[in-house]
């Protein structure tokens, strides 16, 4: 599987922290980290969009690499993605995802 696809099933290449990232694109940073501000109610900066992708080593948004739920289990669970976890008909965590974005889920049980 593309280690571009996240856990949950999301393609980590339409992200625009990874979009800024891979290009080192200033501006995009800036227009993400004030779009995450203002969505999140949290201070969000510029230098926090940095991530090369979920399941990739190297940089991480903080939400990836510290508040991430589905990530945090499965990488707990030692799952390659949600797509193999056997609880993933039931799971709250990863239904969310795949609700809001039909393709996540296509993503992991292609």
């Amino acid at each position: 599987m593309n280690r571009q696809i996240a856990f949950c099933g999301l393609d980590c290449t339409k992200c625009d922290a990874y979009i800024a990232t891979k290009n080192d694109d200033q501006s995009l940073r800036e227009r993400t980290a004030k779009l995450w501000a203002e969505l999140n109610h949290a201070p969000i900066l510029p230098e926090h969009i940095n991530c090369e992708g979920c399941r990739m080593d190297g940089a991480k948004t903080f939400f990836c690499s510290s508040l991430c739920e589905i990530r945090e289990c499965a990488v707990a669970k030692r799952m390659g993605t949600c797509g193999v976890c056997p609880e993933r008909a039931v799971c709250p965590k990863v239904k969310a995802i795949w609700q809001n974005n039909p393709q996540a889920k296509e993503n992991l049980l292609k």
